[in-house]
């Protein structure tokens, strides 16, 4: 697994749980799949822009506080 991936999930995982939201409640306000979030969640999969922009408007974030949280969990992974 990719530390990019897994950063991006942790970071999925924390902003979804703040809002209470269930990966199912996120897969249907963002138009995904609750298995694929769940696989984001666990960076196993690497998200496409696309994916990153729906996610940040369901979880009402703007692209950049999500890039900004993923780029710190990177720096205190390593």
């Amino acid at each position: 697994m990719e530390i990019h991936n897994l950063a991006f999930g942790k970071a999925l995982r924390k902003f979804r749980t703040q809002k209470n939201l269930t990966q199912e409640t996120l897969g249907f306000e963002s138009g995904l799949d609750r298995t694929y979030i769940s696989l984001l969640e666990l960076g196993q999969r690497s998200p496409t822009l696309d994916t990153i922009a729906a996610l940040c408007a369901a979880l009402d974030l703007s692209l950049t506080d999500l890039i900004a949280d993923v780029d710190n969990t990177i720096k205190a992974m390593k």
